[in-house]
């Protein structure tokens, strides 16, 4: 077999994970037909079929399967290499998490990055599920437990939802409610206001931190979750707890990384600040003054 160097196991793994030559080139800037020529001398070099193509996509082979787990491992190692030589430099850890989650954590900032490390940390922001197994991030926080088998996890502690409205708002807007467009309603809590209120929606958004902002300019009632809602005096519950909603939280990371310092750190922190919190999380703190 001729050598093949890492550059092409990694445009390997792009195709892979993106099902095809154009996800590939999105993310790597090269042409469909450039990466369509290294994948059939990577089968060539190795002597093996390794992907079925068709007008929909390149789908692995049973042999490409082998060496996506293989070269999965290359890449982890090659990881772990980067982070110890860039010990002396600024470490960088990504943090994929929820919209709210997202704003807590920046609401307590410094409790995750302190002044005096050379620590850098990026955070992707979206309702989706975080992935971890292809390393799009280095700690990803679930509404669930992980399946996949190379992630590891820890249990954060329960998060609760409520339905809410300003304090001072005019009661002739109290029956209006707000929601996420239905085709961003990804999560539970943002499908809710269809599936229960549908009639009575007047004001849609296309991102969830909008919500709040809605609510305590009294433009209507919105499902938050409590340690958004409970933690701000401007509101007030409509209602119980919708226990439907209540669901346990969970940080998670990949395995072949969760030993590394600055991730190990980071996940720490995290842990210690949200269950530092574990009633208001859970909605035990209705009365809550902030």
């Amino acid at each position: 077999m001729k050598n093949i160097g890492w550059d092409t196991y990694e445009l390997f793994l792009k195709v892979a994970r993106h099902g095809g030559l154009s996800g590939a080139a999105g993310v790597t800037g090269l042409s469909p037909a450039t990466i369509g020529r290294r994948m059939l001398e990577l089968e060539g070099g190795v002597g093996r079929p390794l992907f079925l193509r068709s007008r929909t996509g390149y789908q692995l082979t049973p042999e490409g399967a082998v060496l996506f787990e293989q070269v999965q491992e290359m890449e982890g190692a090659a990881r772990r290499i980067d982070a110890w030589q860039q010990e002396s430099a600024s470490p960088l850890v990504r943090i994929a998490c929820g919209t709210w989650l997202a704003w807590w954590l920046a609401r307590h900032h410094t409790r995750l990055q302190t002044a005096e490390e050379n620590l850098r940390i990026d955070m992707f922001i979206a309702e989706r599920r975080a992935s971890l197994a292809h390393r799009e991030s280095d700690i990803g926080i679930r509404a669930f437990e992980p399946e996949e088998g190379n992630l590891a996890a820890r249990r954060l502690g329960e998060v609760a939802y409520a339905a809410y409205r300003s304090r001072e708002a005019d009661t002739s807007g109290r029956g209006r409610w707000l929601a996420v467009a239905e085709e961003e309603a990804i999560s539970a809590y943002l499908r809710y206001p269809h599936e229960h209120q549908a009639g009575a929606i007047t004001v849609t958004v296309n991102r969830p931190r909008s919500l709040r902002d809605l609510v305590i300019a009294g433009a209507g009632i919105a499902v938050l979750p409590c340690f958004v809602g409970d933690n701000d005096v401007r509101l007030e519950r409509v209602g119980e707890e919708i226990t439907a909603l209540r669901h346990t939280q969970w940080i998670v990371m990949n395995n072949d990384d969760r030993h590394r310092r600055e991730i190990r750190t980071v996940v720490d922190r995290i842990t210690e600040l949200v269950c530092s919190h574990v009633d208001l999380f859970a909605g035990r703190r209705p009365a809550s003054t902030g």
